[in-house]
C-alpha cells in the first residue's frame, strides 16, 4: 500500500486539475489520423500511455494547490489500475490497457518521480545529471511503447532509452522561456556558466549569441543521441517499426527547425511542420531497411 493509498482510502475520488484537457488531447485529431496507420487498439492504447504521461506532467507542472498531493493521488489511482477499479475515466482506460499489454508499473511509477522531482530540483548542474533525470522523465514512455507492441527486450529498451532522452532534450531546447518562468532550467549550469549565460538571458525577448551557443551543443548532443533511433527502427517489424520511425522522425525534424532558426529559441517557435517531420519519417523507415 503505497502513502496516497492510505491517505485516500480505498473510496477516495481524486480531483485532476486539468485531467479534462488532457483528456481532449489524448482522444484529439492527431490520434484519429494514428487510427489509420496503427489500428485502432494500438491507438487505444498509445493513447490511455499518453494521457498517463500528460497528466502527471500536468500535475507536477500546472495544477493549482499542493503538487505533490495531486502526484500522490495519481499513483493511489496507479495501484487501483493494477489491483482493483480506478474511479478516473483516464485510469480506468489505463487499466484496460495494462492489462491487455502486461504493462509493467515501474515506468508510470518513473513519471510520478520525475514530476515530484520536479517540485524540489529546479536546475541540473551538468549534462550527466539531465541525463539521469531523463531516466525519470522521458524514457519510461519509450518502455511502454515497446511493452504496448509486445516488443520491449533489454536491448530495445536501451535504444530507446537513447531516443526518448534526446527527444526530452529537444523539448527542453524548444521550452526555455516557458520553463524558466517557472523556475525551472534545464540546460546544465556547466555550459551555461561556460558560454557566460545569465539568468535574464532565458527570459529575454531575443536569444543572444552566449544562449544559441548553448542550445547547438545541446542540440548536437541530442542528435548523437537520436542517431540510436535508426537500429531500433531496423530491430522491429510491422506497426511498431511505424510508430516508432515517427518518434525519431520527429526528433530529427525538431532539430532541423532549432538549426534553421540559428538557434533563436527566445524570439521565435523553432518547430517542424508535419510536411517535414513525415519526410525525416520516411527517411528514417528507408534507412532502417537498408
Amino acid at each position: 500500500m503505497t502513502a496516497a493509498t492510505a491517505a485516500h482510502g480505498s473510496t477516495a475520488a481524486p480531483g485532476f486539475p486539468g485531467a479534462d484537457a488532457v483528456l481532449a488531447r489524448a482522444t484529439g485529431e492527431n490520434f484519429a489520423v494514428t487510427t489509420l496507420l496503427l489500428g485502432r487498439a494500438a491507438t487505444r492504447h498509445l493513447t490511455a500511455v499518453y494521457g498517463f504521461a500528460r497528466l502527471v506532467d500536468e500535475l507536477g507542472d500546472a495544477a493549482e494547490g499542493d503538487r505533490l498531493s495531486h502526484l500522490d493521488r495519481a499513483e493511489h489511482e496507479l495501484d487501483l489500475a493494477y489491483t482493483g477499479e480506478p474511479e478516473h475515466p483516464l485510469f480506468r482506460s489505463l487499466a484496460a490497457t495494462i492489462r491487455a499489454c502486461n504493462l509493467p508499473r515501474g515506468p508510470f511509477l518513473r513519471l510520478i518521480e520525475a514530476n515530484r522531482r520536479d517540485q524540489t530540483q529546479t536546475e541540473y548542474a551538468t549534462f550527466a545529471e539531465l541525463l539521469d533525470y531523463c531516466t525519470l522523465s522521458a524514457n519510461p514512455v519509450g518502455e511502454l511503447v515497446l511493452h504496448v507492441f509486445g516488443a520491449a527486450t533489454p536491448e530495445r529498451i536501451l535504444l530507446s532509452d537513447s531516443v526518448c532522452t534526446a527527444l526530452q532534450v529537444i523539448e527542453h531546447l524548444q521550452d526555455v522561456r516557458e520553463d524558466a518562468l517557472r523556475g525551472r532550467v534545464y540546460l546544465p549550469a556547466e555550459d551555461r556558466s561556460e558560454a557566460g549565460v545569465t539568468a535574464s538571458d532565458l527570459t529575454a525577448t531575443v536569444t543572444g549569441d552566449p544562449l544559441r551557443r548553448v542550445i547547438a551543443l545541446e542540440s548536437e548532443r541530442a542528435a548523437t543521441l537520436l542517431a540510436a533511433g535508426t537500429a531500433l527502427v531496423a530491430s522491429l517489424r510491422g506497426r511498431a517499426r511505424l510508430a516508432v520511425a515517427g518518434y525519431v522522425g520527429g526528433g530529427r525534424a525538431a532539430l532541423e527547425a532549432l538549426a534553421a532558426g540559428d538557434y533563436d529559441v527566445l524570439s521565435s517557435t523553432l518547430r517542424a511542420s508535419r510536411a517535414r517531420r513525415m519526410t525525416r519519417t520516411v527517411q528514417t523507415l528507408v534507412e532502417a531497411a537498408r
